[in-house]
């Protein structure tokens, strides 16, 4: 298993990268956003080896949380890479976790490939798996003392990668719940169709 590469661009296309490690160029697949430097500069990408009958494609992200969401989409049914590296070309990370998370299918369905039967199973198949960083199984009567759901909400969304700005706004807007778990879901509802306006 290649699970990290480092060494030094040779050339790089819109979706793929030659790195050359100690004289050995590895063909590595990434995303149009990955931030891949020029031509004879170094790079590390967490990296993922997918092994067919015919073939043994490897597939790069800059970071570990791309690769866990990738491998974690390939567990549902019928995602191959091909539609899973689609699903991160077309949102970051943190706006397919919360389409997740909170059933966004129109999110989900704006990925090329996915409609939306394949958008629902994935809701189905990975909601309860996402790794949310606050319970999203019930009321908030688990809160440490001291806290709020308010304050429990900003600090998952915080740790997803939103903004202060962004998460106030979806506080705002997600209205009264007594429940974590109802204004967890509120405020993901709400960052998830801003993004998808965008």
């Amino acid at each position: 298993m290649i699970a990290h590469v480092r060494g030094r661009v040779l050339r790089r296309t819109a979706d793929t990268v030659v790195v050359d490690v100690n004289g050995v160029g590895y063909l590595v697949h990434i995303t149009g956003g990955t931030p891949i430097p020029p031509a004879g500069e170094s790079v590390a990408l967490s990296t993922s080896l997918q092994v067919r009958e015919d073939s043994m494609t490897l597939y790069g992200f800059a970071d570990e949380q791309g690769l866990a969401l990738f491998e974690l989409l390939l567990t549902s049914a019928g995602v191959g890479p091909k539609l899973a590296m689609a699903a991160l070309s077309t949102h970051p990370a943190n706006v397919l976790t919360s389409a997740i998370a909170t059933g966004d299918v129109a999110t989900l369905t704006a990925i090329p490939g996915i409609g939306r039967k394949v958008a629902e199973r994935l809701v189905l198949e990975l909601r309860d798996r996402i790794g949310l960083p606050v319970s999203a199984a019930g009321p908030a009567d688990g809160v440490a003392p001291g806290t709020t759901p308010a304050s429990e909400v900003r600090a998952a969304l915080a740790s997803l990668g939103y903004r202060a700005g962004e998460i106030e706004d979806a506080l705002a807007a997600a209205g009264d719940h007594d429940e974590l778990d109802g204004l967890l879901r509120a405020a993901l509802g709400v960052l998830g169709k801003t993004v998808a306006a965008r």
